[in-house]
């Protein structure tokens, strides 16, 4: 069984409109291994977040393969796919996706409550509060999103994603809806994060600043891989 963490085969997404067919996502092959981190860049529309979402098993390709640590993805019922998510994907989106009826807290326990474990050894009630503390929360545990700022709920959301030690983490323009003090600082997190849990860090981004963090930079350009580079610029 292969030890890469993703990797796509032919994955090809065509969806019909008003004027017959477009693709999407045209014949992708991509490898990532364990404890890689990989920006997706490229201009809007190209294809980076539902290539993300294939990534992911959110969406069902036209064709094509993703394999998660040699699991077919697409092998596997819609429920099957939802506990391999739930297991082992961590997830980041640009317009945080918090549940508004949830406190900060609740929103952190929700996917151990979901996978039904919590990380070593603790309770899932302590990895929870533990984290919102590491990400600067410890004292909004109980406030609900709305009355969070931008960059309080993504905190929450990274805190989220990262609460069960997933192997890998999606990260979908996580700094898409914050300003550019806020964001720098939601990266930073992130990528602190990443380290101290070892994930492999898959990242749709459309700064090239933030693209430099990464050990590679995949770009598409009309559903296809444009260029694919290894930055070698690791943050510090």
């Amino acid at each position: 069984m292969t030890n890469n963490a993703l990797e796509a085969e032919g994955l090809t997404k065509i969806v019909q409109d008003a004027t017959g067919s477009l693709t999407i996502v045209d014949d992708i092959n991509l490898t990532i291994e364990p404890g890689e981190t990989v920006a997706i860049v490229g201009a809007s529309g190209s294809g980076k977040s539902t290539l993300l979402g294939l990534l992911a098993g959110l969406d069902v390709p036209t064709r094509g393969t993703v394999r998660l640590f040699g699991q077919d993805l697409f092998a596997l019922d819609e429920d099957g796919r939802a506990r391999v998510r739930a297991e082992r994907i961590g997830f980041v989106f640009q317009s945080f996706q918090l549940l508004p009826h949830l406190s900060a807290l609740e929103n952190v326990l929700l996917p151990l409550e979901l996978s039904g474990r919590a990380p070593d050894g603790q309770t899932p009630l302590d990895a929870a509060r533990a984290l919102l503390a590491r990400v600067g929360l410890a004292e909004r545990l109980s406030h609900y999103p709305k009355y969070l700022s931008g960059g309080e709920q993504q905190r929450v959301a990274l805190a989220r994603a990262f609460v069960g030690r997933p192997p890998i983490l999606l990260a979908d323009e996580p700094t898409g809806s914050l300003d550019a003090r806020t964001g720098a600082a939601v990266i930073d997190l992130i990528f602190e994060l990443n380290r101290e849990r070892g994930s492999t860090l898959v990242l749709v981004t459309h700064d090239p600043e933030i693209a430099a963090l990464c050990s590679r930079r995949v770009e598409l350009h009309a559903g296809r891989i444009k260029d694919e580079s290894g930055l070698g610029v690791l943050p510090a």
